[in-house]
């Protein structure tokens, strides 16, 4: 047993998509391997230095960023930054010895496990989406083990190094305990309508938004369903005197943000929302009828294809950011009221799920570390 002796560098973030997974990857170590020593590595500025210390793992920044399409001006410094994060992350690995390095996307994972290769210390990568990124695509040739969540991603990386294990996901959203009328009550929704969850991330999405407050009027004209727009932080105070002037239906609830999302899954019939790879996991694992609005301002269209992976296989329903403020609110009224079709969605998408996804790549790690200790 090697307890004493494991050390596992994690690298990645930037958003939510790629913290949630690689904290749950640490928790899954820890659970098994309680002394492991994991170390994360992270961007400054970026939502892994918070996040990742809430969830009680020690986290060292790198000034790397990305390059900035829209000022130019401000890629002066780029490769200074990459120079500099290149030498900071040798030392740490020099110093911390890891026996294994985790890359899960995000400006820190390239020079991470990059470095990692050229020392020898054996390198899993794992792709939430099923149109891989470029990091991770770089990354691939040099990697032992590659984690993915879709099927067909040989197109991406060398088909001998990958393993379908799916995306961990939060843990708090699939435990929730509550039945669909408690969870309804919890958030002050009549305990008998027929309810659609409009989503937008934590930081809100001003298409769904759109969607609904061009619609007041379907609102109002459809009583027997109720409708939870979480707004996010951003859009809110906007929302709320738009509300206040145009008046509120009885039927809607607005929120910033929500803070216990198995709840909410719960107490929907049907969620719309943005194709994250972290939101569509936890969709497969509960069964969840969505709609998905894929977002149009992410890396070569990734979220279209997490979508479309799941439309071909009757598994949501998919409508474009260009066309949803005209059409998505019929849409979601009409589906919500559809309960064969809302029975269909929850089948095919639950066939999907790939449980135990944490755990399941905790032992590769492991096994890559045991392998590299033997050696």
């Amino acid at each position: 047993m090697i307890d004493d002796k494991l050390r596992v560098v994690i690298s990645g973030g930037g958003t939510g998509g790629h913290i949630f997974p690689a904290v749950s990857i640490a928790n899954a170590i820890k659970s098994k391997h309680p002394e492991a020593e994991i170390l994360f590595v992270g961007a400054e500025g970026r939502m892994e230095m918070t996040r990742v210390p809430e969830a009680g793992y020690e986290i060292v920044g790198l000034p790397i960023c990305g390059f900035n399409r829209q000022n130019l001006l401000k890629n002066i410094t780029l490769p200074y930054k990459m120079w500099k994060s290149d030498r900071m992350v040798k030392r740490v690995l020099r110093d911390f010895k890891p026996l294994v390095a985790v890359g899960v996307g995000g400006y820190a994972s390239y020079p991470t496990l990059a470095a990692a290769s050229k020392l020898g210390i054996p390198c899993l990568i794992q792709e939430q989406n099923s149109f891989a990124g470029k990091t991770n695509k770089m990354l691939g040739k040099d990697a032992k083990r590659i984690c993915v969540a879709y099927e067909g991603m040989e197109r991406f990386f060398p088909a001998e190094k990958i393993m379908l294990t799916g995306n961990p996901v939060r843990q708090s959203v699939l435990n929730s305990q509550l039945s669909k009328q408690e969870a309804r009550k919890k958030f002050g929704l009549d305990e008998e309508k027929k309810t659609v969850l409009l989503v937008g991330g934590s930081l809100g999405a001003r298409t769904i938004n759109r969607s609904v407050l061009s619609h007041l009027d379907m609102v109002r004209e459809n009583p027997d369903v109720q409708f939870y727009l979480q707004t996010g932080k951003y859009y809110s105070a906007s929302i709320q005197a738009e509300l206040d002037e145009k008046g509120r239906p009885d039927n809607l609830i607005v929120s910033d943000f929500i803070s216990d999302m198995g709840a909410a899954y719960r107490a929907a019939d049907l969620v719309v929302g943005r194709a994250g790879a972290s939101s569509i996991s936890e969709f497969c694992l509960i069964g969840m009828p969505v709609i998905l609005v894929p977002s149009p301002n992410v890396a070569e269209d990734h979220q279209t294809k997490n979508a479309m992976a799941l439309v071909n296989r009757q598994a949501a329903i998919h409508v474009a950011d260009a066309d949803a403020e005209a059409t998505l609110l019929s849409l979601a009224v009409s589906t919500v009221r559809d309960d064969v079709k809302l029975n269909e969605l929850t089948q095919n998408i639950k066939s999907m799920a790939l449980p135990d996804s944490a755990s399941i790549i905790a032992d590769e790690v492991v096994k890559l570390a045991l392998n590299k200790e033997n050696k």
